[in-house]
């Protein structure tokens, strides 16, 4: 694998959290990746890519819900973690194979990324996502706190820097959605979510009818993000710490506990769209006005195909194909 694409393949494994859509409960979400989308039902899924040569090729197998094989993980706030981590391994699977059609250039053999590779990068990215996220905002907090006296006590120091890890979060996705791969990304991301909305709302699914639908949708990944994020603000109140080493462990520790919390807040809102947990994804679904864009009708084909086969297989295995 060349320099350039495993730093292309590293600005994915980036954004995996922000495209992911979709949980258990629901009949179909999705992702998308590198060139095509993933679309998964409640026991299959499909990675739909368009190769340089225009051929779309895709990859589906059966899927097991996490909940059947370890029944803890059907109990509130651990479901979350369970659904979360399968959604990441998922998307990590979906990835490396999209990643493989889409640099294939037609010279030879179909590139084969490997498990050392992936491994790496997903290495690499876990340190870059705590550096990022978690370091830099407590110790530019710290820093202000000793700078000025008015920030320096322990809840002004927590909000600091839930503030500045927003601020790095929404810099970071304007940044990197200039770039040309990443904007194409934020296509099949919106291709993903009308597709999605098609399918919900019963009518025939075609790349028509799919470009009425709006980009943006309240299960998605970029919601899920800042709800965690505001909810991490929260929890770190709370903490009682005041050492530098303390706080940072402490924010690594708490992770999976703000991760399973924001999981149950998000799914209670998007059941109830309105009131005072519609403003939980209110503010997401303002960021996925950078995070998806509108697609081509060659992208909307991508997704359909990619829905299509999910289904297919999902009627194999005689799963019961209503709107969840």
């Amino acid at each position: 694998m060349t320099l350039r694409e495993s730093l292309r393949l590293f600005a994915h494994i980036q954004l995996l959290p922000v495209l992911e859509n979709g949980e258990e409960t629901t009949l179909i979400g999705g992702q998308a990746v590198m060139e095509g989308v993933m679309m998964r039902s409640p026991q299959s899924y499909c990675v739909a890519v368009r190769r340089p040569d225009g051929e779309i090729v895709t990859e589906e197998h059966p899927l097991q819900k996490v909940s059947e094989r370890y029944p803890v993980f059907k109990l509130p706030v651990l479901r979350g973690l369970g659904t979360l981590g399968q959604a990441m391994w998922l998307g990590m699977r979906a990835l490396r194979f999209s990643a493989s059609c889409a640099m294939d250039e037609g010279t030879g053999p179909r590139k084969d990324l490997g498990s050392t590779g992936m491994a790496i990068n997903l290495a690499g990215s876990l340190l870059f996502f705590i550096a990022l996220y978690k370091f830099v905002p407590l110790y530019l907090a710290t820093l202000l706190g000793r700078l000025i006296p008015a920030l320096g006590t322990r809840l002004a120091i927590n909000i600091v820097d839930g503030v500045i890890r927003i601020a790095i979060f929404l810099a970071f996705l304007f940044l990197i959605s200039r770039l040309k791969d990443i904007h194409r990304v934020f296509q099949y991301h919106g291709a993903e979510h009308r597709v999605v909305f098609n399918f919900e709302s019963g009518r025939p699914v075609t790349i028509e009818n799919a470009q009425e639908f709006v980009t943006w949708h309240p299960r998605c990944g970029t919601s899920f993000l800042l709800v965690v994020m505001v909810i991490s603000m929260i929890f770190y109140a709370f903490l009682p710490f005041d050492g530098f080493a303390l706080k940072f462990v402490s924010r690594i520790a708490l992770l999976p506990v703000i991760t399973g919390v924001s999981y149950e807040l998000i799914r209670y809102a998007a059941k109830k769209q309105r009131g005072l947990m519609a403003l939980l994804t209110r503010p997401g679904l303002w960021l996925q006005r950078v995070t998806t864009q509108s697609p081509s009708n060659d992208q909307t084909e991508v997704a359909i195909c990619a829905l299509e086969r999910a289904m297919e297989l999902e009627r194999a295995q005689g799963g019961e194909l209503v709107i969840a």
